[in-house]
């Protein structure tokens, strides 16, 4: 009888393991607040992914909202995820141990380049003498916010006052917020500005220009500014406004962009890197049908502003398409005859 029983314990376990293994394999994809731009592209992405690859490759991505970009840097070290969009300056830093990640991120591995994370710096008019980002430097005590706490965008934002000479520490009196809960305070005259790094159009921007109209100001860059910030990590760079891009903006705004990146995981399987990494591209008008802000993707430039090496899967498939991969970006070579 005791044969019997372990014999159709065992049956039943490997009944479990063969029903597992055809089931789709679940990954992560971090985002941001779902009042930027990461968390529907980062939807659309995985939403795209898991109707192409579920069924027949046996690989699932689900896309979750977060803080922003130093959150899913943690995230993704600690593998309670597998997939994050990072601000292009959190790749570099991650994969040098600089700015705000204080040791390498040596597991982390680029997949590709996304859409253009847009510098969208506003003050309230009355505030703005010149309209240009210098404006800031002139603020004293007024309440101000560069994002949620530990956010990409706090993190960005604080890199590039700093890196312009403004004492944002002393000058601004600091509020940690989403973007969305943002937005309000802007209308309700609880603060003076916000930061608001994100793809364009963003649905923060949209709703506080149909709320306040020319009472605010998205501030214009200068390339003496521009310069000053690319000095030091060369991702910038221009992004304009055309007139009516958002409610109510009558003139041509004139401000700077770096790419948003994707990355992963060293130890995600090369075929599910190279799978997903090959959907999100021969369905990038499906994308970009989805959000307006992916229009700026192409995969010419997809492997530009990377600051952590190519995953092998990735590798694979750029090879495939004819891109021509610096050697920078090579850390591991795709298995041979893949």
């Amino acid at each position: 009888m005791k044969n019997v029983v372990v014999s159709l314990v065992l049956s039943i376990l490997l009944v479990s393991c063969s029903d597992e293994l055809t089931r789709a394999r679940p990954y992560i994809l971090t985002t941001a607040t779902t009042g930027g731009t990461y968390y529907p592209v980062g939807v659309a992405i995985a939403t795209i992914a898991h109707a192409q690859l579920a069924a027949t490759k046996g690989i699932s991505l689900t896309a979750i909202s977060s803080a922003g970009s130093l959150e899913n840097v943690k995230l993704l070290r600690d593998n309670q995820v597998q997939f994050a969009i990072l601000q292009g300056p959190f790749g570099a830093w991650s994969w040098a141990g600089e700015g705000p990640i204080s040791s390498p991120q040596t597991h982390m591995r680029s997949v590709s380049a996304l859409w253009q994370n847009v510098e969208h710096f506003v003050l309230l008019s009355e505030l703005a003498s010149t309209g240009e980002i210098m404006d800031l430097d002139n603020l004293d005590g007024d309440r101000y916010v560069l994002g949620a706490r530990n956010s990409g965008a706090d993190q960005t934002g604080r890199f590039i006052l700093q890196t312009l000479g403004i004492d944002y520490e002393n000058k601004f009196n600091l509020a940690y917020m989403g973007y969305g809960p943002t937005t309000s305070a802007l209308q309700d005259g609880n603060i003076v500005g916000m930061n608001i790094p994100a793809g364009a159009p963003v649905s923060s921007i949209t709703q506080a220009y149909a709320l306040l109209g020319d009472r605010m100001t998205i501030l214009n860059w200068t390339q003496e500014t521009m310069d000053k910030l690319n000095a030091r990590y060369p991702l910038w760079d221009w992004y304009e406004f055309p007139p009516n891009t958002y409610p109510n903006q009558a003139e041509l705004i004139r401000t700077i962009a770096s790419p948003n990146v994707l990355v992963t995981r060293d130890d995600i399987p090369e075929e599910v890197v190279y799978n997903i990494t090959k959907v999100i591209w021969e369905n990038l008008a499906t994308l970009q049908e989805i959000h307006g802000a992916t229009k700026d993707m192409r995969l010419e430039i997809a492997i530009e502003g990377l600051g952590a090496p190519l995953h092998a899967g990735a590798i694979r498939y750029y090879r495939e398409v004819g891109l021509e991969i610096p050697e920078r970006l090579i850390l591991e070579e795709p298995p041979e005859g893949v």
